[in-house]
């Protein structure tokens, strides 16, 4: 990058001035990750000092059965086939409670849009889930699912939402983004919720008093121009309602695990690599410098495995996530060995190993407990490494 054009960057980011979309596009352009991830660190020091939130929450998937067909996902299943499955509220009521132990306090609840299980299911279920888990923040449903619900239903989102809230709900996840070009988009999603649905319901959302997490996948057929627009687009939202607490980029990943029956169904991995850990790392530094309208920045380590995840603390992330236990949508696709659990324990060594302050969080990024920062001998301010 031109020394001249590097500097006006640098003076942008530290005097607060919105970076545009030829910015953004000239950050992935650098190939100078340290200072890239230099500035991101600055921007997230500034916004968050030296803390790490975690939160200890439990992924719950209630059906695989899905009438998309999405060229990514290796998670669906078709009606009848292998491995598909559709559990009786009873069932996931059970499975939740047996995941109650250690001071739980989310369930992240994603699910396939089932062709056939009746609208009632989905409240219903919020409903035994709360009543059983009275003390548990419930985290569900993509946009996707709404816009799937709504047509399953015949009632309009926010109907739909006011139901859902009524019966529990306190947030949405942020699936069903991936990459909101067009251009792309086509090619990866096999459903019809795009920008104009997605962004419908989680102003909807926002306007009821949820806060909700967005995303982005990325490291597939994309672009970095894509990612920029994506981001911007969710900037733009966030303008108008203030709604995203985390903004959370999420790995693509191959099909290395889920294809037990032979088939597979991640169609993109033949025309794609996986993005690399320096191609992460610039992913969260770019995304942190751009998104100056949102507080904090995930990593989803089950995604980037657990290096890249404590190094994208210093590339502008301030939360890793929690200690998950079973994540059915992609585990382990990077072929790291990532673990499925960490244990509360766990996540406060890698934190404080990353040179960083753990912070025990709920879904609505309320403090929970404050715990020690790192051991002596390790970075007291710490700096972005050279990958």
């Amino acid at each position: 990058m031109d020394v001249g054009l590097k500097r006006e960057l640098e003076e942008k980011v530290r005097s607060g001035e919105r970076l545009t979309r030829q910015d953004g596009i000239a950050l992935y352009e650098s190939d100078d990750l340290a200072w890239l991830g230099g500035l991101a660190h600055e921007v997230r020091t500034r916004r968050n000092g030296d803390v790490v939130h975690f939160n200890v929450n439990r992924h719950l998937n209630m059906t695989n059965v899905c009438t998309a067909s999405c060229a990514y996902c290796s998670f669906q299943r078709k009606p009848g086939e292998k491995d598909a499955y559709t559990m009786r509220i009873e069932e996931a009521v059970k499975l939740a409670k047996a995941m109650e132990g250690e001071n739980l306090t989310e369930l992240h609840i994603v699910n396939g849009l089932h062709p056939n299980l009746p609208w009632r299911y989905y409240p219903r279920s919020l409903r035994e889930l709360k009543a059983a888990l009275p003390d548990v923040s419930l985290k569900a449903f993509t946009a996707t699912e709404i816009h799937h619900f709504e047509t399953i239903s015949g009632l309009s989102a926010s109907e739909i939402l006011d139901e859902l809230i009524d019966a529990g709900l306190e947030s949405l996840t942020g699936g069903g983004a991936e990459i909101f070009d067009w251009e792309v988009r086509q090619h990866i999603v096999d459903h019809r919720t795009h920008w104009e649905d997605w962004s419908r319901i989680h102003r909807l959302a926002h306007e009821k008093g949820l806060k909700t997490p967005c995303t982005m996948l990325y490291g597939h057929i994309e672009e970095p121009r894509h990612r920029v627009d994506h981001v911007l687009r969710l900037r733009e939202l966030q303008d108008e309602t203030g709604g995203f607490q985390v903004f959370i980029p999420l790995r693509y990943q191959h099909d290395f695990v889920d294809m037990k029956d032979g088939k597979v169904r991640n169609r993109l991995q033949e025309r794609t690599t996986m993005a690399t850990p320096a191609e992460a790392l610039k992913t969260f530094a770019v995304s942190r410098l751009l998104f100056d309208n949102v507080q904090h920045v995930k990593v989803f380590w089950v995604m980037h495995g657990l290096q890249t995840a404590q190094f994208a603390l210093q590339h502008g992330a301030d939360d890793m996530d929690g200690s998950v236990v079973e994540y059915k949508i992609t585990h382990d696709a990077d072929n790291y060995g990532t673990p499925s659990k960490l244990t509360r324990d766990d996540l406060l060594e890698l934190i404080r190993d990353a040179g960083f302050r753990p912070v025990e969080r709920n879904t609505r990024y309320e403090v929970i407990r404050e715990y020690d920062g790192p051991r002596a001998g390790v970075r007291e301010a710490p700096q972005p490494m050279r990958v």
